[in-house]
């Protein structure tokens, strides 16, 4: 079993977030529309696959082919 973490929007993700998804955060965090202060990121694994969630509900980023999922996209 993996845990989890969450860390600030903006901040360095800690250690335990895949090399994999670093670069993948920082383009989501970028093209984020509105700001994200006091936004938080949430780190979970899912069958051994890690998802970064933003706590909107609609950016999620994953190991998958396609960087970033909308929450109105099917999973």
């Amino acid at each position: 079993m993996r845990l989890g973490t969450r860390w600030a929007f903006g901040a360095e993700p800690p250690p335990s977030v895949p090399a994999a998804l670093r670069p993948r955060i920082a383009a989501s965090e970028a093209a984020y529309v509105g700001g994200g202060e006091g936004r938080h990121w949430t780190l979970t694994w899912l069958e051994g696959r890690p998802i970064a969630e933003l706590d909107d509900g609609a950016t999620r980023v994953t190991d998958a082919i396609s960087d970033v999922q909308d929450a109105d996209e099917d999973w």
